[in-house]
């Protein structure tokens, strides 16, 4: 049987959300490149750029990008750049989200449309996208690996409107799952617990949620950026290929606690 890293020796992707070192899109990174997987990643903005090209050539990328989303033409572009340079595409990581703070520190009940709608955009719809792009460039099949979080299925205390944003999202992973089956092209969300991200720390009063998850998993710890990139790892290979449209949580067993 082929060991891992020898399923994912050569694959080309794409990663999507690297921010800096303790980005979960840096830790998926960091184990695919162990393994031998080649990928573009792409920056958010100039800005973000200066944080992110010295991990990303520390990676190896040959492709560094600059895609923001919500920018007209800039994740076409992406793919364009990754079809000219391997004229295919083996896998993509989705690991971005975004709300404005004062809908996401607020009750769902009061977040504005225009919130909504940006969240639903860049943390769901753009998953939508990566998938219509990657399809044709997945031509001997392909994975998909988006992030999100337990706050889609259970009511967690201040993650308010990203709940409903990431039930979308894992919807959303399902039907693309059972649309794209037919590619061999699977897609996948992964439910890291609580991480000490850029992200995460948006979130109020998030210690409170990293200490709870210290207390209620079976092995009192936190799970790590390595821990969600290894469960990435395997998604992506050949070793997960009766796997797709599946949940698949890497938080230390805190979503069986009752």
């Amino acid at each position: 049987m082929e060991n891992l890293k020898t399923m994912l020796q050569g694959k080309k992707g794409l990663i999507v959300g690297i921010a800096n070192d303790n980005s979960i899109a840096y830790g998926c990174a960091r184990v695919l490149r162990d393994l031998g997987a080649e990928f573009a990643v792409t920056y958010l903005n100039e800005k973000a750029d200066r944080f992110v090209r010295p991990l990303a050539e520390e990676l190896e990328s040959p492709l560094i990008l600059q895609m923001n989303v919500e920018n007209p033409g800039e994740l076409e572009a992406t793919f364009k750049a990754i079809e000219e340079k391997w004229g295919k595409l083996d896998f993509v990581i989705h690991s971005i989200a975004f709300c404005p703070m004062e809908d996401l520190h607020g009750r769902v009940t009061d977040c504005s449309k225009d919130g909504f709608l940006q969240a639903m955009r860049v943390s769901c719809y753009s998953l939508i996208e990566m998938a219509r792009l990657a399809e044709p460039l997945m031509k001997d099949g392909g994975a998909l690996v988006t992030m999100t979080y337990y706050g889609a299925d259970k009511v967690v205390e201040n993650y308010n409107v990203m709940g409903p944003v990431k039930a979308a999202l894992e919807s959303t992973v399902r039907y693309l799952a059972a649309e794209l089956g037919s590619k061999k092209i699977r897609v996948h969300a992964v439910s890291p617990g609580p991480l000490k991200t850029r992200a995460a720390s948006g979130i109020a009063h998030f210690d409170k949620l990293i200490e709870e998850a210290i207390a209620r998993t079976p092995e009192h710890r936190l799970v790590d950026i390595e821990d969600v990139g290894m469960t990435t790892a395997f998604l992506v290979s050949g070793g997960a290929r009766a796997l797709t449209g599946d949940t698949i949580y890497v938080d230390g067993g805190f979503h069986n606690m009752a």
